[in-house]
C-alpha cells in the first residue's frame, strides 16, 4: 500500500502587464500587479508526485496555513489510491472549519493533486483517464478590470480578437465600460460580463433592460449577495442569459442554485469547490437540469491545467477561461495567454511541467511537512 510521505505548498508570484490602467478586482483594492499560484506537491513513499492547486490570490497566505497546520498533516501517511473515499473522509473532518474559504481551498489542491497522482500511476493523461479522448480545447479571453476606461477595453477586446479569441470576457461595472467593448468587435465575437456580484434584484433587472438588446452573451453573477439564487432567477427572467457559479462551493449549493431556475450556464471553480472529485459531480447536475457548464478558471497553476483536463472530458465542449495578462516570466508551457487554443501533453497525469530556474526568484514561500518515520 503506497502512503502520502510529504505535502509542500510553494507560493509563486509572477509580475505581468494587463495591456492598461492598473486596478483591483474588487472597489477599494489595490492595483493587482503581481498573479499568485498557490501549488501543492504531493509526494507518496515510492517517489511519485502530483500537483495540486487552492485558490487563490490574495487570501493565499489563509489557505497556505491551513495547509501547513490542519489539512496537509492529516493527510500524511493515507493511502492515496481510493480518491473518493479518502476526500469524502476528508470532507467529513473538517466541516466544521467551514464549507467554503480557505479549508475547502486546501482540500481542492490536495484532491487535484492526488487525481494527478492516479493518472500518473495509471500511465495516462488525466483527461484520458477521466473518459475524454483528445485534448484540444478553445481559450475564451478573460480581461482583468479597466477601471471603465472605454480606450483601454476597446484596445483589449481588438487586441484578444486578433489574437483570435472568439470570446471575450469583461470585469467591468458600468453600461458606457460594456458597450465601448461591444462596438469595439464584430457581432459573431461573444461579449460576457462579470460584474462581480454589486447589484440588487431591483438593480439588476434595471441593467439588463437597458442591455439586453445589444448582444452581449451573458452576464455573469449581477446580484448581491452571490447565493441569491432566487434573486438570480428573478433576474433572468428580464431575458438575458445569466452565468453564475464560481462562489458556489458545494455539490448541494449547485443544486439550490439550478432547482431555482437561476442559471443558463454553471460556472464552478475546481479550485474552491474541493478539487475534481466534487466538480466531476457539479458537471453531471448541471447537465442533467440542461444547464450549459463552463467552469471558472482565473488562474494559472495546476488548478488551470485541471479544469483543462476536466473540460476536454466532458460530454460537451467548453471554452476553457484563460487570464488575458502577458506575463513577465511564462509559468509553464501550457499556460500562454496570447494563445486562443490549448492542446493539453500527452504525458501522464496534469502535464504540469514549470520551468523552476526561472520560477525560483519568485517563490514567495515554500513550507513542506513530512510524515514520521
Amino acid at each position: 500500500m503506497k502512503k502520502i510521505k510529504s505535502i509542500e505548498s510553494i507560493r509563486v508570484s509572477v509580475p505581468f502587464e494587463t495591456g492598461g490602467a492598473r486596478q483591483g478586482m474588487r472597489p477599494g483594492l489595490t492595483p493587482w500587479m503581481k498573479m499568485e499560484s498557490l501549488m501543492l506537491r504531493v509526494e507518496t513513499d515510492d517517489g511519485i508526485s502530483g500537483w495540486g492547486e487552492g485558490f487563490g490570490h490574495f487570501v493565499n497566505p489563509a489557505t497556505e496555513a491551513a495547509l501547513q497546520t490542519q489539512v496537509g498533516p492529516w493527510f500524511l501517511g493515507r493511502d492515496p489510491s481510493d480518491i473518493h473515499s479518502l476526500m469524502d473522509l476528508a470532507h467529513r473532518s473538517f466541516f466544521g472549519f467551514g464549507r467554503h474559504g480557505p479549508v475547502m481551498y486546501a482540500l481542492s489542491a490536495v484532491d487535484i493533486a492526488l487525481w494527478d497522482l492516479a493518472a500518473k500511476r495509471s500511465g495516462q493523461p488525466l483527461f484520458r483517464m477521466l473518459g475524454g479522448s483528445h485534448g484540444e480545447l478553445r481559450r475564451y479571453a478573460s480581461l482583468m478590470r479597466y477601471g471603465g476606461d472605454a480606450e483601454a477595453i476597446a484596445a483589449n477586446c481588438v487586441r484578444a480578437r486578433d489574437a483570435g479569441f472568439s470570446m471575450i470576457k469583461l470585469h467591468e461595472r458600468e453600461i458606457p465600460a460594456f458597450l465601448a467593448a461591444r462596438e469595439s468587435v464584430e457581432p459573431e465575437v461573444q461579449i460576457t460580463l462579470d460584474v462581480n456580484c454589486p447589484w440588487s434584484v431591483k438593480e439588476a433587472r434595471g441593467v439588463v433592460r437597458s442591455i439586453r438588446e445589444e448582444n452581449f452573451h451573458w452576464l455573469e453573477e449581477p446580484v448581491w449577495p452571490p447565493d441569491d439564487f432566487e434573486g438570480l432567477a428573478v433576474v433572468r427572467e428580464e431575458g438575458m442569459a445569466i452565468a453564475a457559479g464560481e462562489n458556489v462551493h458545494t455539490v448541494h449549493e449547485l443544486k439550490r442554485c439550478l432547482e431555482a431556475g437561476a442559471v443558463d450556464v454553471a460556472q464552478p471553480s475546481v479550485a474552491k469547490v474541493g478539487g475534481i472529485t466534487p466538480m466531476r459531480r457539479m458537471i453531471d447536475l448541471a447537465h442533467s437540469f440542461g444547464v450549459r457548464v463552463v467552469p471558472h478558471s482565473f488562474y494559472w497553476g495546476p488548478g488551470y491545467l485541471a479544469t483543462a483536463h476536466v473540460i476536454a472530458a466532458m460530454p460537451e465542449p467548453a471554452l476553457l477561461e484563460t487570464t488575458f495578462v502577458s506575463f513577465e516570466i511564462p509559468p509553464h508551457p501550457l499556460m500562454d495567454p496570447m494563445q486562443p487554443t490549448l492542446v493539453l501533453s500527452e504525458s501522464a497525469g496534469l502535464g504540469f511541467e514549470p520551468d523552476w530556474q526561472a520560477l525560483e526568484p519568485l517563490v514567495v514561500n515554500r513550507q513542506r511537512v513530512t510524515a514520521r518515520q
